[in-house]
């Protein structure tokens, strides 16, 4: 989700906590009681995993980050699913129909649905979680772009929630009506934002319902039954999910780590058995070990600015930075090939409405930039800051870049001081505690931030819908009225090319306008023990261990 990330405490609590709390060495627990002098060993089979620290939070509709969504996964599950083959699958829903103008969507729940407290889930409890969504009081950041298809969405978002296009007929089916037919409607159906939320444990608690384990209430393979901020989340099976007799474990650690040392450290001892979070400097002596990936995922590194303040209000500042960036140094170099240079925003893995690839489409796709070529990019950049009023640097303000201090993050950041440099600009970078960090970017309150973004579904709308003026992660605060009618017309098509034309245009513009700098394409790149068993990764930059198992 896609997707940033976030953390509650600093990287102190998890050095001092986190390792201690990371379970046996085989990750597993054993427990003994004697009876007649006879020991009957009872071992629980708990997985522990580091896929980052704290989130910054698991509420379904607030969360926009990958680390909150590997979470979701387990603790919640919506409609549909997407399976290990990448595929929609049933969910809550055992089948659906859609009408034959592709504006009425009909699901029909499975027999028995529980929550995780044992008490009935309905279709009613779907119609009041995608309301939530819409509640402007509830502000979700992924509102627009997963509901705003729905009928009555507008009026929704302005405080009529009753106005949704979403009703229950009876407990077991849930019915959606659109404005606008949505061909990808199923991949949003089976999106952690759209997950249910159950009413009475969010009126009784408000927003702390999802903060501990006591009061978090899921529908999910596995629910939370300890939380200790900075150390780890505990999760384990539960009995009322539908599908638990298909789940092997008994519980899951989530190690609390933001420090890439301590996370390694922690592997190599046999505490964890999986690690997304890999030290860059240990790198080049991976690299061929059977336990190391490096497998790509949809999404762009990429640099916002803040378009809103001076001087990155003028396109021509904000062009002439991104032409004296070498993607190819950054990619190939700094980032040890781990990642791939981004010519253009839209990368590869995005789904043109013909199912060919986005970016190389002859329906338009192409690169923006010259990767290639970056002595002639660099001359371009300043000539074209000499045209914004800047001929080599003269007169332009210090400027701040803020990051924070994971993987790449603080080299690129150091890199960026050089390569800005010679335009003559005056970098200096900020190092911010992730707690701190999405919250500070999405509010604006930045000049230049490092961003990015992994995809929650293979429509390029996914991507592209951050840069509507109005969207809720919108971090930039891009704001073009040309560019927001080619996405108002991507959205109400029916016509697969005039709306693959609309994305095309969307992308040329705010390429034209510089209105994010892409440095380059996102793998993933992780150590996980061929201990796990029945496992896998998927291109959106998620870990599916529920139906995993340790083999002995």
């Amino acid at each position: 989700m896609k997707r940033k990330v976030a953390i509650l405490l600093a990287v102190v609590l998890v050095l001092t906590m986190g390792l201690a709390a990371c379970g046996s060495k085989d990750s597993k627990t054993t427990s003994k009681t004697d009876s007649k002098n006879e020991k009957n060993v009872t071992e629980e089979k708990q997985l522990a995993v580091q896929i980052g620290p704290d989130p910054e939070t698991i509420d379904p509709a607030l969360n926009s980050a990958v680390d909150g969504g590997n979470m979701l996964l387990y603790t919640h599950e919506c409609l549909l699913i997407i399976d290990k083959n990448n595929q929609i699958a049933p969910g809550q829903a055992e089948t659906y129909e859609v009408s034959e103008d592709g504006l009425t969507w009909t699901f029909h729940l499975r027999d028995g649905l529980k929550w995780s407290d044992g008490s009935p889930l309905t279709a009613k409890d779907f119609v009041y979680s995608w309301k939530r969504v819409c509640d402007p009081l509830v502000a979700a950041p992924y509102a627009e772009t997963v509901l705003s298809m729905v009928k009555g969405y507008d009026e929704a978002i302005a405080g009529n929630l009753d106005a949704l296009g979403v009703s229950a007929p009876d407990d077991k089916t849930f019915v959606v009506e659109l404005s606008t037919n949505c061909p990808y409607f199923a991949s949003i159906a089976a999106f952690a934002t759209l997950s249910p939320v159950q009413q009475a444990t969010i009126e009784a608690n408000g927003d702390a319902w999802a903060t501990k384990a006591e009061t978090y209430i899921g529908n999910g393979s596995f629910y939370i039954s300890e939380w200790v901020p900075g150390s780890h989340i505990t999760m384990k099976k539960n009995p009322n999910y539908w599908n638990a007799d298909a789940i092997k474990l008994d519980s899951i650690k989530f190690v609390l780590m933001e420090d890439s040392n301590a996370a390694y450290s922690a592997y190599k001892s046999g505490e964890v058995l999986m690690i997304k979070d890999v030290p860059t400097e240990e790198i080049p002596s991976l690299q061929g070990n059977s336990d190391f990936y490096v497998e790509p995922i949809i999404g762009t590194y990429y640099v916002s600015l803040n378009d809103a303040i001076e001087p990155f209000n003028n396109k021509l500042v904000r062009k002439a930075l991104s032409l004296a960036v070498d993607r190819e140094y950054v990619a190939g170099t700094l980032m040890q090939g781990t990642y791939s240079p981004a010519s253009n925003f839209m990368g590869p893995g995005w789904i043109d409405t013909d199912g060919k690839p986005f970016i190389d489409n002859a329906n338009g796709g192409k690169p923006y930039i010259d990767t290639s070529n970056f002595k002639a990019n660099l001359e371009e950049a300043k000539k074209v800051l000499a045209e914004a009023g800047y001929p080599n640097g003269e007169g332009f303000p210090v400027i701040t870049y803020s990051t924070n201090d994971m993987g790449y993050h603080k080299v690129v950041a150091e890199y960026l001081q050089q390569a800005w440099a010679e335009l003559g600009i005056t970098l200096e970078v900020e190092i911010v505690e992730w707690s701190s960090f999405t919250p500070m970017r999405r509010a604006g309150d930045y000049q230049i931030s490092r961003n990015g973004w992994v995809g929650d579904y293979s429509d390029p709308s996914n991507m592209l819908d951050l840069f509507i003026s109005t969207n809720g992660n919108n971090d930039g605060k891009y704001n073009n009225p040309e560019y927001d009618a080619a996405m108002e017309i991507s959205r109400k098509t029916t016509d697969p090319a005039e709306r693959s034309a609309a994305l095309h245009k969307a992308e040329d513009i705010m390429m034209e306008d510089a209105a994010c700098i892409p440095i380059a394409y996102y793998n993933d790149f992780y150590l996980q023990s061929d201990k796990i068993k029945d496992a896998w990764h998927s291109p959106y930059g998620y870990w599916f261990f529920m139906y995993a198992d340790i083999a002995e």
